[in-house]
């Protein structure tokens, strides 16, 4: 118990840049409260006695803002940075290395009985406010963004952001890029073309730029093809596009 003490205290230097001293962890870092408080109360529990982890799981409540269910399983190196508001449901289970900010939820979607919580692998992070729902696996070292709300399961190493979550990659990435340079061709204050919204105004704003990008590439084909065949096609002022190329 005594070296799960010592990996909780310094695995928040490790990810807090301002933690101070062990002395400030220790009597000013509502996180780390709310582990040792649960690390008893999972003990009460695991030995039968429900209603005293129930209890002491309820005062670590009242203390630190932040709810765990004495049953949740969590592993080493567990880390909540500030923690108000953090959730985290009867049947849980949390692996090493993993960091939750607050406002995040790992709750359930069900009323039935069993498994109806998240699973979290390995250095997982999970950002501010999200919200972790079902009994889905979340593969190690995933980053869930925050204010997400993810109800599949999500593989390892993937980035996860929106509502609801899916995952963000290399090509997507570089759509938005494309979309933010093209709106600036045109002048036009990019609504919504980088940021992940419902709208439906948006989402048919960043289609049209896609568009636009798409028909701009195929003119220059064509217009190359063209000047192949010896065929003058008369250049046009036409502003080029920065560093904006397709992906294949």
């Amino acid at each position: 118990m005594l070296d799960k003490i010592k990996e909780d205290i310094n695995c928040v230097f490790a990810r807090d840049p301002a933690a101070q001293s062990v002395f400030e962890v220790i009597t000013a870092y509502p996180g780390f409260h709310a582990i040792l408080i649960h690390r008893l109360a999972n003990l009460f529990w695991g030995y039968g006695f429900r209603w005293l982890g129930r209890f002491t799981s309820h005062l670590g409540r009242w203390l630190t803002g932040i709810e765990i269910h004495p049953g949740a399983k969590i592993g080493r190196r567990f880390f909540i940075d500030h923690g108000m508001g953090v959730v985290i449901g009867e049947t849980a289970i949390i692996g090493d290395d993993c960091t939750l900010y607050h406002g995040v939820t790992l709750g359930g979607t069900s009323w039935n009985k069993g498994k109806r919580h998240p699973t979290l692998h390995n250095g997982v992070v999970v950002g501010a406010g999200a919200k972790v729902l079902g009994p889905i696996e979340i593969g190690q070292e995933a980053r869930i963004g925050s204010n997400s709300v993810v109800v599949k399961a999500v593989p390892a190493g993937a980035t996860i952001v929106g509502i609801p979550g899916h995952i963000i990659n290399t090509k997507e990435v570089n759509t938005r890029k494309e979309r933010e340079q093209i709106a600036n061709k045109m002048g036009f204050n990019a609504y919504g073309a980088t940021s992940d919204m419902t709208d439906p105004v948006a989402h048919a704003i960043n289609h049209m730029l896609d568009h636009i990008h798409l028909m701009d590439v195929q003119l220059d084909t064509m217009k190359k093809a063209l000047n192949d065949a010896g065929i003058d096609c008369k250049e046009q002022d036409i502003p080029k596009l920065n560093d904006c190329e397709i992906k294949e």
